[in-house]
């Protein structure tokens, strides 16, 4: 362990909820200047966080069916005379270990988006820390080459974690279609997919939107680089995923389409995100399948048209002043 002020920051599981909290360590770095950080999260989320300044070490912390997993990492961290430990899954760990000061996560009593819930845990809930995500100059310039060529980039990402929340893929294709071609608002311009590494034939399902416009990033890039490359998007479309909070956090135009999601805690964050969903609201579509067990699609009210305008609106209101 180098020098410095020790910051244990354990945060979440899953890509989106992880992005959602990293505005705090950009917070934490600008406040404690000789802060040093190991960073513990999920397998999928932890790459996320292998740029951040003053980084020791990132801890992949993957759940045990026994529940080992806690005494694992408190094995592994217990040594360390901590200053700080950010504590973001309230599992109360900071207690058997030595430091300074805790900062454990309580989950709100009423419905609260995951970038206040987060906020509230260093209590600077009345300046949130947006989103932040770290890059180096290696990722960004590999970013450049995945994305060089002429046009405007549209990006989506048609997949989600669970069919109920994934919006039907000939849909995408038909708006990606409305944007690119003829006089769309983006005509002449390029199609980028993300996705993981299962979604790479749903995302060669959209090439015939783009012809020979365009660039498959699904399963073929780490979550730093799908960043990187949204960075240097026009605008992104897609379902309630990690790749939509990559979006809004690298500040590009993005549109979450939602329906068995709570917007009121998962919207895309930042000023230039908007939310789309069908007439359904999130009560009345949970009314009908209250678990979300269901093994059917709870996006077939959203139609195309609904997401044109959208996104039609979002780019009229990001042009640029010298375009």
């Amino acid at each position: 362990m180098s020098r410095g002020f020790p910051i244990l920051f354990i945060t979440a599981t899953r890509i989106g909820d992880a992005v959602l909290s990293s505005g705090l360590i950009k917070r934490l770095i600008d406040e404690i200047p000789d802060a040093r950080f190991t960073i513990v999260a999920g397998p999928d989320a932890a790459p996320l966080f292998a740029n951040v300044p003053g980084l020791d070490r990132v801890i992949a912390f993957e759940k045990s069916k026994s529940g080992s997993h806690w005494f694992e990492l408190w094995r592994q961290v217990r040594r360390t005379k901590w200053g700080l430990v950010v504590d973001l899954r309230g599992s109360g760990i900071s207690r058997f270990l030595t430091t300074r000061r805790r900062a454990i996560h309580r989950k709100s009593a009423t419905p609260t988006h995951k970038v206040l819930e987060a906020a509230r845990t260093l209590r600077i809930e009345e300046d949130p820390a947006p989103p932040h995500i770290f890059t180096s100059p290696d990722v960004e310039a590999y970013a450049d080459e995945l994305t060089q060529g002429a046009g405007p980039i549209l990006a989506m990402a048609p997949a989600a974690n669970w069919i109920g929340k994934t919006w039907p893929v000939e849909r995408f294709s038909q708006v990606a279609m409305n944007l690119l071609h003829g006089y769309g608002p983006l005509a002449g311009g390029r199609l980028m997919v993300l996705g993981g590494p299962g979604d790479d034939a749903l995302a060669r399902s959209l090439k015939d939107s783009a012809g020979r416009r365009f660039i498959n990033l699904a399963g073929k890039v780490d979550v730093l680089t799908a960043y990187a490359c949204l960075k240097r998007a026009r605008l992104f479309i897609g379902n309630d995923s990690g790749a939509m909070h990559l979006s809004a956090a690298a500040g590009t135009p993005t549109i979450g389409l939602f329906g068995p999601s709570d917007e009121r805690l998962y919207a895309p964050w930042g000023e230039h995100a908007r939310v789309v969903r069908g007439p359904r609201s999130f009560e009345a579509i949970r009314a009908v399948d209250p678990g979300f067990g269901q093994a059917l699609c709870h996006m077939m009210d959203l139609p195309v048209k609904t997401v044109v305008t959208a996104a039609n609106d979002l780019l009229k209101a990001t042009e640029p002043r010298d375009a």
